[in-house]
């Protein structure tokens, strides 16, 4: 007679069978066959030496990705709420004023982060859609005097893609570290983290790069590692302890790496893969091919009548497109048909956009003019049949 209370579940007497969709939602994206090939490969030791060179080369990567020669660059074991955490809880301590740059959830969510670790956050608001002039934000480092200010490169919750020059240069000139969150936006806009004077950077594996979720890459400016390695307190989380994942990365000249945590071996393959990838097709090629085919599916959605959330063209997030929820339709039931009839993903709002928006995404292999074609005939598709009431 067994000893055991629970039986084996049902549920896994047979195996999971994950259906093929287009990925055309905000993320996570469509996984190109190589990279889920190169996720496959056999499992070795996260300490052995060829780990140790995959994790060399997925840090070159992150550095040709983020136009960075930082040393301490890396990809965080976890999604970009993860590499979002490393950032704030290495750079803040009790105490420290935080600028928050709110346009969007993003803002929301990095605010609520450094509020949990005893920071003092002052917040500016643009409303949904909008950005922030240089101006604007001279005058709140002026008034607050942060030690660190956070802006979301690519907001995709709102669609908009923020202006960085200069921004850099007047964080610095008030002795504040400039955070930019760029998990929707790199590889698909132009980008320059030295040149932009940009102290920390994040993004995530899932868009323009297609990998799987779960790495995230993150680079920090030597005025950054100043601030996080004369800490008074040791960070909050043991996990992303800066000076124990620079070692694990081989980014603190000791030595010898000491073990801190099992990284996901296979996401780092997958990581190296879809870094590989982008140099092969070029930076300047995946951002002007992610600009020319965001513009040919924006023509074509005014040109059907639907109108799009961010009115300046020049503020647009080429890789995640936010169109205003048509006049009389219910967006949840254009989601829903466009899924059930043409196994496409495409989300509504988050956050300030909810109830407002759908939100499509174009990253990385998904982001052609064939793909377009697909959209376009989808949301033709739903607005002629999708019950519509009178407005």
């Amino acid at each position: 007679m067994s000893s055991l209370s629970v039986p084996k579940p049902a549920c896994l007497n047979k195996p999971f069978v994950a259906p093929h969709r287009f990925m055309f939602g905000p993320g996570p994206s469509n996984v190109p066959q190589r990279i889920l090939e190169a996720g496959a490969n056999p499992i070795i030791g996260h300490m052995h030496p060829e780990m140790f060179e995959i994790m060399s080369d997925i840090k070159s990567g992150i550095q040709y990705a983020f136009q960075t020669q930082n040393n301490l660059t890396f990809a965080v074991s976890g999604t970009g709420h993860t590499a979002m955490e490393c950032a704030l809880f290495n750079a803040l301590e009790p105490g420290d004023g935080v600028l928050v740059a709110v346009n969007g959830i993003w803002g929301e969510r990095a605010a609520d982060m450094a509020e949990r670790i005893g920071a003092k956050v002052n917040k500016i608001s643009a409303p949904p859609g909008g950005c922030f002039t240089n101006d604007e934000i001279k005058k709140a480092l002026s008034k607050h005097r942060p030690a660190l200010m956070f802006l979301a490169h690519g907001e995709s919750s709102t669609g908009v893609l923020h202006p960085l020059d200069g921004i850099g240069d007047l964080c610095h000139q008030y002795g504040c570290l400039l955070l930019v969150d760029c998990v929707a936006s790199m590889g698909g806009a132009p980008l320059y983290m030295d040149k932009q004077g940009i102290d920390i950077l994040y993004t995530g594996s899932q868009k323009v790069l297609n990998a799987p979720p779960g790495s995230a890459p993150v680079s920090f400016s030597p005025r950054a590692c100043q601030k996080a390695f004369n800490r008074r307190t040791k960070p909050v989380s043991f996990f992303l302890d800066l000076a124990w994942l620079a070692n694990y990365w081989g980014c603190d000249d000791k030595p010898a790496r000491m073990y801190h945590h099992t990284g996901p071996v296979s996401a780092f393959y997958s990581l190296r893969e879809a870094l590989r990838m982008l140099a092969e097709e070029g930076l300047e090629e995946s951002w002007e091919r992610h600009r020319t085919v965001a513009e040919y599916f924006h023509s074509g959605l005014e040109d059907m009548g639907l109108k799009l959330f961010v009115k300046d063209k020049s503020s647009r997030l080429p890789t995640v497109t936010t169109i205003l929820a048509p006049p009389g339709y219910d967006w949840k039931e254009i989601t829903s048909f466009i899924m059930k009839t043409h196994n496409v993903e495409v989300s509504g709002g988050l956050g300030p956009s909810a109830g407002l928006v759908l939100r499509v995404g174009l990253m990385g292999c998904n982001s052609s003019r064939a793909s377009v074609d697909m959209l376009l005939s989808a949301f033709r598709d739903a607005l002629q049949h999708c019950h519509k009431s009178k407005v």
